[in-house]
């Protein structure tokens, strides 16, 4: 195949220039991996592993309540259960609640594994800064390995601790999920002990749903790991997701990142924020004739229904809360905890301004949980760390984070809040002007079906690597039609100078553009190309962001 120039431009953009980067990017079967020994602790955490088998241990599988603890829980469970054939009470798996025992390992937790009779604990997407909770382990008897990704603190836990990001990890790529380094791990399980290939080939698919649920950039060793995991997807070999998939109204051969992230994802996830991610967990290791899988696929349909309707009720609830001001903090006492941080970010997205909603703890009296999503240039830690005194428990990263404080102390932290982010402003005026950006400038005549063809072929997309974003500049607007039940969609043809044209469609943001667009006048259109496929006949087609009145320029 010959690449279109264009291609070749966008990926020249994005830091893909040479033939054999060029290759590996495009390729059906890319070579991009790294050698799992390199992280750290990896071969004696390995050995670890293997000893306590051979020694007749039970093993306790420590997960988190997100799609990336739930499939790497998943993946440990399967590989340590080809090691561990004919001993299946010696295997298990423990997810903490979300509502009443929050992220990572928990001293009560570990007693009850404890008192269940295990032996040993291995961490799955959780652990690094569990110091105590280590600890209080071994002071049990019990042997712990820690595999993680998350970002280190120096309440680093004190055991063998498989994370890329540990201080002094020579391993080249950083960003794996937790489910990716659980598959390093099973990558070196699988060469020492000598099992077929197959048990590292059936779980991709689940590093594919991790890496791309916890939203890791889809780039180097990622990018190898989501390509193979999306094929074994599409081939339907588990049944439980096979079957997740159709009821979800996902076809079977066509999954895609997007299908990934905003259909499974968040039905794996809707069994944690509503309820017990555990279904999850049993629905994608259930066998094709497990009793159990149509009550499991039911549970997740529903408890992903019933996730959409609290979202939307707490949308609501917390739009008639909000306040002018450049930092929207909002309480919410009667808030879901599950689904707090997804609306977090609606409204963020809603009104263009970092935003966190606080509501009471469960079963804590005067604590008042936060859960926060942030705008592009604001670092939502940075700002919240410059209050970290006022804060019982504080976490995250620039994008989102989370907080445990006391109540009396909301207004200060709110009083803080304006005045950080006033001075946010005061450097950079344009803050909270929304950004559009895009890749480049195409014109329409530059577009056809070939070239469309040719940039699925960058797929995967996602964060590192999102999908091919154009400006056509300097078009007409025709033949508008409203859409959908209120008319919040819009589709209009965009045509260049010389008549070529595109079918563009805007979806429930009619009401943003409706007042600016008229005859004769010009426009720059930002979207990305797609086909849309009906009834055998393929058309281009671009999904419009942002329509700019180019005669204001």
């Amino acid at each position: 195949m010959e690449i279109n120039h264009l291609i070749r431009e966008l990926l020249a953009n994005r830091g893909i220039s040479s033939d054999a980067e060029i290759q590996e990017f495009l390729s059906t079967n890319p070579q991009k991996t790294h050698d799992p020994l390199l992280l750290p602790d990896m071969e004696a955490g390995a050995d670890l592993i293997l000893n306590e088998i051979s020694a007749g241990s039970r093993i306790m599988i420590y997960g988190d309540y997100d799609a990336d603890g739930i499939t790497a829980t998943t993946l440990m469970m399967s590989v340590l259960g080809h090691l561990m054939e004919g001993r299946p009470g010696d295997l298990s798996y423990y997810i903490p609640s979300r509502f009443e025992e929050g992220y990572g390992l928990n001293c009560d937790a570990i007693k009850a594994i404890k008192d269940m009779g295990f032996d040993m604990i291995v961490t799955v997407d959780c652990g690094s800064v569990s110091k105590d909770e280590v600890r209080f382990a071994e002071e049990l008897g019990m042997k712990v390995l820690v595999t993680d990704h998350h970002n280190i603190t120096d309440r680093m836990a004190e055991c063998l601790l498989i994370n890329p990001k540990k201080p002094g990890s020579e391993y080249p790529f950083k960003d794996l999920c937790g489910c990716g380094v659980a598959f390093k791990l099973a990558q070196v399980l699988q060469k020492k002990t000598g099992l077929p290939k197959r048990v590292l080939t059936e779980v991709l698919d689940l590093v594919a749903i991790g890496t791309i649920g916890d939203i890791m950039p889809l780039t180097d060793e990622n990018r190898t790991l989501v390509k193979y995991g999306m094929r074994v997807i599409n081939q339907g070999h588990r049944p439980g997701l096979r079957n997740l998939i159709e009821e979800a109204c996902l076809r079977m051969g066509s999954i895609d990142s997007e299908n990934v992230g905003f259909v499974i994802v968040p039905h794996l996830n809707a069994s944690g924020r509503i309820e017990d991610a555990s279904d999850a967990v049993r629905l994608l290791m259930a066998d094709e004739d497990d009793p159990e899988m149509p009550s499991l696929v039911n549970s997740l349909i529903y408890k992903n229904r019933e996730r959409k309707r609290l979202q939307a009720d707490t949308y609501r609830k917390c739009l008639k809360l909000a306040e002018d001001g450049d930092f929207m903090l909002i309480r919410c006492d009667d808030a879901h905890e599950g689904i707090a941080g997804i609306v977090a970010g609606k409204i963020k997205d809603a009104f263009y301004r970092p935003t966190a909603i606080v509501m009471p703890t469960q079963g804590e009296e005067g604590l008042l949980k936060g859960t926060g999503r942030s705008i592009e240039g604001v670092s939502l830690y940075d700002i919240l760390k410059k209050s970290e005194d006022l804060f019982i428990k504080f976490g995250g990263h620039s994008g989102a984070c989370g907080f445990t404080m006391k109540e009396e102390d909301f207004g200060t932290l709110k009083a803080n809040l304006q005045r950080d982010m006033a001075e946010i402003r005061e450097r950079d005026p344009d803050i909270f002007t929304r950004k559009y950006p895009y890749d480049m400038d195409i014109k329409i005549s530059d577009i056809d079906l070939d070239f469309a063809e040719q940039l699925k072929e960058l797929a995967p997309f996602g964060n590192g690597n999102p999908k091919p974003v154009f400006k056509m500049k300097n078009v007409r607007i025709a033949d508008v039609r409203y859409l959908g039940d209120e008319g919040q969609h819009m589709r209009f043809a965009a045509r260049d100078e010389d008549g070529t044209s595109i079918d563009c469609i805007i979806f429930n943001r009619a009401d943003r553009f409706k007042d600016m667009i008229g005859y004769g006048k010009r426009y720059d259109i930002i979207g990305t190309v797609d086909i849309n496929e009906w009834r055998g006949k393929k058309r281009l087609q671009s999904m419009v962001e942002n329509i700019i009145d180019y005669d204001r320029l």
